[in-house]
């Protein structure tokens, strides 16, 4: 991490006014083009708004600790609100052979990219971040894995780039893909929810072939469930090595505590208390402040830095994006024998 950052003055409620003012009109023209143009996804429509601020040089120095705030502590509260759609009973309806489907991909995706990256001279942290969003679930898995991944906001910028890139080809690619390769609606659902990243554009891509949405969402909802045990596992690791230590002496927890919120949620959901309308209204407030985060995260994306750093970067987000589709594809094929 950069002394830029460690030694960044402290905000104030007033200096996060301007940005966050720019972050909400910012969401609202996401939701509004998604309104009129319904084949993006209000997430991709953020993140490449958040981008375009950035590069056409409007991101001036004022906006900056807003803008900051929304894409790391509002896309912390989205993952917690994100538990709230994960109940564990529902999940076990996918069998042993639904749930081995999902890990193998999990794991696979996770290990070869990070591998791959590796060959690709990519840097460690953004090889986590991509590996990391691509296996389970976007830009939110890439947020939870952040603080134990040890790079900067330009790692994570790239990485939910092209998570974000990549689950928008899916949304018209996918769909077009299921009767060459031999899919039925109920595997074709399957298929997209092992596959897909990001929540949104999972049911964008399901909903494009009718009656393969429930199916597609409870496969993706299990892969979010491996989302805690993944950023525990690392942060445990990252807490062996002497370089994981910090300047000031003190390691990253191995579990960061939105996370642990976010196990806290899927346990509340899983007891069955919470009232429909109530989780009826937190899936709305954390689809809003996803995509909000979504367009913070995009102000961090500088056009030059790709072209400077992101070539590779490129090549290992596109390869763990065909890595995921077809392990998944295979594992569900196999599934159904």
């Amino acid at each position: 991490m950069s002394t830029s950052v460690l030694h960044r003055p402290p905000r104030t409620a007033a200096s996060v006014v301007p940005g966050l003012c720019l972050v909400a009109a910012g969401t609202a023209a996401a939701y509004a083009v998604s309104h009129f143009l319904p084949a993006l996804n209000p997430s991709t429509v953020a993140v490449v708004l958040g981008a375009a601020v950035t590069n056409a040089r409007l991101h001036h120095p004022a906006l900056r600790p807003g803008t900051a705030l929304a894409g790391k502590r509002l896309l912390r509260i989205a993952v917690v609100l994100l538990g709230l759609q994960l109940s564990l009973p529902e999940l076990a309806r996918l069998g042993v052979r639904g749930l081995t489907v999902v890990a193998v991909t999990v794991a696979v995706t996770f290990t070869g990219t990070r591998l791959l990256g590796r060959r690709l001279g990519v840097s460690a942290p953004r090889s986590l971040l991509i590996a990391t969003g691509f296996s389970i679930c976007g830009a939110s898995a890439v947020a939870a894995m952040e603080p134990v991944a040890g790079g900067d906001e330009e790692d994570t910028g790239v990485a939910v780039a092209l998570v974000t890139l990549c689950g928008s080809l899916a949304i018209v690619i996918l769909p077009l893909l299921r009767v060459p390769l031999g899919l039925d609606v109920t595997a074709f659902g399957s298929w997209v929810g092992a596959s897909v990243h990001d929540v949104g554009q999972t049911v964008a891509t399901a909903q494009r072939v009718p009656g393969a949405l429930t199916t597609a969402v409870v496969v993706k909802l299990t892969r979010v469930v491996l989302l805690a045990p993944l950023v525990a596992v690392v942060g445990i690791a990252a807490r062996r090595t002497p370089a994981a230590v910090p300047e000031g002496g003190r390691r990253p927890p191995p579990v960061p505590l939105f996370v642990a919120g976010f196990l806290v949620s899927v346990a509340l959901t899983s007891t069955g208390v919470l009232p429909h309308p109530l989780l009826a209204a937190a899936k709305w407030v954390q689809s809003v402040l996803l995509v909000a985060a979504l367009f913070g995260l995009g102000t961090g994306i500088s056009g030059p830095a790709l072209l400077r750093t992101g070539r590779r970067s490129l090549v290992l987000g596109l390869t763990s994006w065909l890595l995921v589709a077809g392990v998944a594809y295979a594992g569900v094929r196999l599934a159904a024998l």
